[in-house]
This record gives C-alpha cells, structure tokens and sequence, in this order.
C-alpha cells in the first residue's frame, strides 16, 4: 500500500505542490497548515424555545425504517492504524471524542500516529437513544420540492430579529435571508429545518431584542478550540449545516453509531431511525448535554418548532430519496480531451468535511513558472462533464443541472467550485460534453492553491465519490471511464483505476502517477 500522508502540505514550491480545499473535521480539527489570529471564546447558551401555539391538524406517525445491521458490540473492540489515518477520524467513526479516545489509549503524541499501531476504542454504549423521528431525509437534504420554499417572503413576514439581522461574509453586508438562502445552497440542507433551528435555539423568528450572546452566537457553537471563532450568523449557520451532513452521512456511510455529551455520557443511536433524524440527533447533541437533549429530540422539542411553522414534514416525504437501482449518467473528464490534467485529491467532503466525501480535485497543466502565488486564475478551462444547463454560478461556484430543468434540487446535478468570476459560464445556459464551463482558481469555499473540485448530488444527497461502508448502494463515480477508489476515514487519499492502469491522487505535478486525460 502507499504511504499515503493525511496533513496536507503548504505551498513551498510552485512547481511542486498544489493544495486542496482547506476544510475541517467533524470535531473542528484543522488539517490544513494555516496562520488564524486567536479570538477570545464568547459564552454560549443553549436556548429554551419560547411558548409555541398548539399544533392544528392530524400528524403522520412514520413508521420506522428497517434495523440496520451496525456491526457493534458492547465490548468496544480495537482499531489497527492504517496509511492515512488520524486520530480525529477513528474517533468519528466510533462515536467518541477524541478525549475519549485519549483516555483509554497511552498515546504520546495524537498527532503521530504509526501504520499498524493498535488503537483502543472506548466500550459501546449499551443504551440506545430517543427513537422519535424528526424529519425525513427530504426535508433535511435539499430535496425535491426544497426550490419551492421562498426564504425572503418568509423571513419577512416575521416579527423577529430575523427581519433585521445582517452579517459580513467575505466583505459583503448579506441578509439573514440571504445567508439562509446561500448555507442551504452550498450545504444543500434544507432551508426550513435551518430557520426552526433558529428559532429553537435562540427565538430569531419571534424575538426583536435577544440577547446579545443570542445574536452573536445563535446555534449554540462557541468559538473554536483552534483558536478561530464561530461569531456570526453565517459562521453559525456553516457549523450547524456541517453538523447536520456529519450526523447524515456519517450514519449513511461512514459507520457513525454512537453519540457522546459534553457531560460524557454515551447513547446508540435507536434502531429504525432515518438518517434525516440521526442527523438532527447528532447535531443537538454538540456542546449539550443529555438531559437537555432528551428534550430536545422528543416530540415538544425542535419537531414542535418545525411543525408550528412548516407542517408535517412527513406529509410530502420523498423516499427513497435516492433509489437502491441508482446509475450515474456516462460522463466525462472535466477538461478538453487531448489535455493532461493532474489528480491532486482523492475522495473528500462535497462541501465542508461533514458532507458525504463526494468531490475529488484535479489541477490545471499550467506553467508554473510564469505565476508568482499558488492562487491565480488558470489559463485553461474547466468544461461540462455530460450535457445539461447551468443551474447556478456564485463566487467560484457553477452547478451543471443534468436533467435541464434547473432545479439543483432534483435529478443529477454536478458541483464545480473554484471557478474564477472571469470567463464563468452564465446561469440558464445549455451545455454539451467539452463546453467551457470556466477557468480553475482559489475563489469560492476555501483554497490555497488553485485547482477544481468537482461533486455529484442527486435529488439534492451528496453522492459519495466513493464509500466501500455505505449501508445503501452509491454508484461509483466514473470519469471517461476512469473510476475513483478510496480509503475509508482517509480523506483526500485513493486512486483512479481503468483495466489494469491506475492514477494516484498526488499533490504534485512531477510524477506521472497523478496524469490523466482522455
């Protein structure tokens, strides 16, 4: 096996290292070398909702989804390090913190770890916890049925600070309504369930006045141990969005089947659950602890918010959301045939690291030594994978729309980010395989060296590029015949395969293992 490395390097040599999306771990555990002024941590309180009206109408009760076979036992077990691995990674997978990790291992170093080396994982919890569910997956993923919801006349018709909240986000004024709107487009979470969370974490929607720990820090996330802060609505919305993936592909293909408190206890997740559920589970499990979640996750907690101003969520439920039968549509590399482009990341979050690992990277053949950053714009293009119209452009982002219909939300759609504001291609515009979609840069999420990254969804759910412990069948996602293979817990590592020939994602441009074309 290869060596492969999980931190990623900084840009010291041009001609030598390309980067990829800088991003965090479930736990916040930043793996991208970065200088980040230290912010003093503001309190941060979990909020009771206020009085909600009684709700009106007959409920659907959903009956549960088939037990999963989730392979653990009360004894716990142990963990061999693999090439990849982090510490981090083998404590999501578990279900535990990593100071759980810590306390029943002597490990001098987390950050060091051996191939080989012997990790002892903390007991499984033997009790299981509320198995109430809260929504399904159509109304946590933005789904079918998710465009027709209008955030901006909603937010307007409420009495709260909602109505006038403001936030900067990359050196714009934005609207609590725009930001609402942009999260639930970039983490493709629906909009409602992030505007109840609001409203039952820190009465947004009702309030005029909270209080001012209340505005800067409505879900409840305090500043980060890393030294960077969570101030803000939109960082707030970004860390509850990434909680929510966490906790849905984390239980759909990531083998996450336990919780853990701020006070230490430890639950299973309840059989029978749906994902959309697990994920609102975890989410409000974060710096809380069980009593309050218990509340919490019952039927008077969030699902009451919910239902008092959007209805039954399982009244119009699409399931499954994404059939078992499913095949993804032939498409082609992102990039003119003829061009030698370079697999610089494998298997990795499609946006923010706790949504399933859907993207890879590839970086343009440009000369080096002719650009004086690791970010500029490329002078070669991005190009359209499969025919479709373009659904949607927005700082670095482009949306590839298969079914033509323009709804993102609905059937295949491809994600391309970093694509430089000049030369992107305009909304509304049909495409055929090999049209220009635009030029590859830093610009949009987060980079240190300019690449693309590239995404499947489908009716809104990440599509994992590729995941061997997937309860539910993925297809593999495949490239001018060329199909992507990873390793489980190690993001950013794997290969390209086609017959006997492989592709190594590298951070590089030297060796000819990271080379593909067609």
């Amino acid at each position: 096996m290869r060596n492969f490395k999980r931190i990623l390097l900084p840009l010291s040599t041009l001609g030598l290292a390309i980067l990829a999306c800088v991003r965090l771990q479930p736990d916040d555990t930043l793996v991208v070398t970065a200088t980040v002024a230290a912010q003093t941590a503001q309190p941060a309180q979990t909020q009771i909702p206020a009085v909600i009206p009684p709700l009106e109408g007959t409920l659907i009760n959903p009956t549960p989804n088939p037990p999963r076979d989730i392979g653990v036992s009360p004894g716990g077990g142990e963990y061999v390090v693999r090439a990849g691995d982090s510490l981090s990674g083998i404590a999501f997978q578990a279900g535990v913190s990593l100071d759980a990790l810590l306390a029943v291992n002597d490990i001098a170093n987390p950050d060091n770890l051996e191939i080989g080396q012997v990790i002892r994982l903390p007991d499984t919890p033997t009790t299981f916890g509320s198995d109430f569910k809260i929504v399904p997956d159509s109304r946590l993923v933005r789904a079918p049925g998710s465009s027709t919801f209008d955030v901006f006349a909603f937010v307007e018709r409420q009495p709260g600070y909602i109505r006038t909240a403001t936030d900067i986000v990359n050196e714009s004024v934005l609207t609590a309504a725009q930001i609402v709107q942009r999260v639930s487009l970039e983490y493709s979470v629906d909009a409602r369930l992030l505007l109840a969370l609001l409203e039952f974490r820190a009465q947004w929607l009702t309030n005029p006045n909270p209080a001012d720990d209340v505005k800067t820090y409505p879900m409840g996330a305090p500043a980060s141990p890393f030294g960077f802060d969570r101030n803000g609505l939109y960082r707030q919305l970004t860390w509850a969005a990434d909680q929510l993936n966490a906790g849905y592909y984390g239980w759909k293909g990531r083998g996450l089947t336990t919780l853990e408190f701020e006070d230490g206890a430890r639950l299973q997740f309840a059989p029978g659950l749906n994902a959309g559920t697990v994920a609102v589970q975890y989410m409000l499990a974060r710096y809380n602890t069980l009593g309050v979640w218990q509340a919490q996750v019952a039927a008077t907690g969030l699902y009451r918010t919910y239902v008092s101003y959007f209805g039954d969520p399982f009244r119009e439920a699409v399931e499954p959301l994404v059939p078992p039968e499913l095949a993804q549509p032939q498409l082609a590399f992102p990039f003119p045939s003829g061009q030698t482009w370079y697999f610089t990341g494998g298997p990795h979050g499609g946006w923010g690291s706790g949504s399933a690992w859907a993207a890879i990277d590839f970086a343009p053949p440009d000369d080096l030594t002719t650009v004086s950053s690791g970010c500029y714009v490329s002078a070669n293009f991005a190009t359209a994978v499969a025919p479709g119209v373009i659904a949607r452009t927005d700082e670095g982002t482009v949306v590839l729309d298969l079914d033509g219909d323009g709804d993102e939300s609905t059937g295949w759609t491809i994600l391309y980010l970093h694509m430089a504001g000049q030369d992107r291609i305009g909304v509304g515009t049909n495409v055929g395989v090999g049209d220009r979609i635009g030029r590859p840069s830093c610009e949009g999420g987060f980079s240190t060296g300019t690449h693309m990254h590239i995404a499947r969804r489908y009716n809104g759910e990440w599509i994992p590029a590729y995941c061997e412990t997937c309860a539910e069948p993925r297809p593999a996602f495949n490239l001018s015949g060329w199909t992507v293979v990873g390793y489980t817990n190690q993001e950013y590592q794997g290969y390209m395969v086609r017959g006997n020939e492989q592709r190594f994602a590298e951070q590089g441009r030297t060796s000819p293992e990271n080379n593909v074309s067609w």
